[in-house]
């Protein structure tokens, strides 16, 4: 069970681990995209921190929203988008919700993926962060629907993202920035992918 104070924490845990992050982000970024995936992405979770401080709910779908629309209007770049719209999709799951059970995290989830598939017009296999995200939902449904802890769920998930984004290296990029590379694609990890890793592995993390 996730309540909303624990929400919170998770999220400022992120943005915690996007700002420790930034450089590497960036790096990857540079190789193949603008090099502002880590610049953008600290911006937005830095302001998503503060944001939070201000909130006094504990609507899990309140919080989540607030996450989204912050991104939406600080981050540059397809991040701000993408991430946006995926919390967005998850705050419709968990408005009114104090707590999050496994069966809306699980919702949740499928909601935020379906949501990135429809504003990224992506699917798994592209070398974006659905490489990352779609492998990290099956293992924590697979792992939740079996009866298992949530932090072991994360962990699962967290195994399945990493494995995803090594995947990202032997991908063509055929989407934003990175596919006018071509074949030149091809030996560098996704920078995407790599942000939502880190985002999944913030969770299994902070409810350990």
């Amino acid at each position: 069970m996730i309540t909303g104070a624990l929400l919170v924490k998770i999220l400022k845990n992120i943005a915690i681990k996007i700002h420790e992050n930034k450089q590497l982000l960036t790096e990857l970024d540079a190789a193949i995209g603008d090099g502002d995936h880590g610049i953008n992405m600290n911006k937005g979770f830095t302001a998503v921190s503060k944001k939070l401080d201000e909130i006094k709910s504990h609507d899990c779908g309140e919080i989540l929203k607030t996450t989204a629309m912050t991104l939406i209007s600080t981050v540059g770049g397809a991040s701000g988008p993408l991430y946006g719209t995926a919390f967005l999709k998850a705050s419709i799951v968990a408005k009114g919700k104090n707590e999050l059970d496994k069966g809306t995290i699980i919702k949740m989830f499928d909601e935020a993926i379906k949501g990135i598939v429809m504003r990224g017009k992506a699917q798994i296999g592209e070398k974006t962060m659905l490489d990352a995200l779609i492998p990290a939902y099956e293992a924590l449904k697979e792992s939740l629907e079996q009866g298992e802890e949530l932090s072991t769920a994360f962990h699962k998930a967290t195994d399945a993202a990493y494995e995803g984004v090594q995947k990202t290296k032997d991908i063509i990029a055929t989407k934003g920035r990175a596919s006018y590379l071509g074949e030149r694609s091809i030996g560098h990890e996704d920078p995407g992918a790599t942000s939502s890793y880190l985002m999944t592995k913030t969770i299994a993390d902070t409810l350990i």
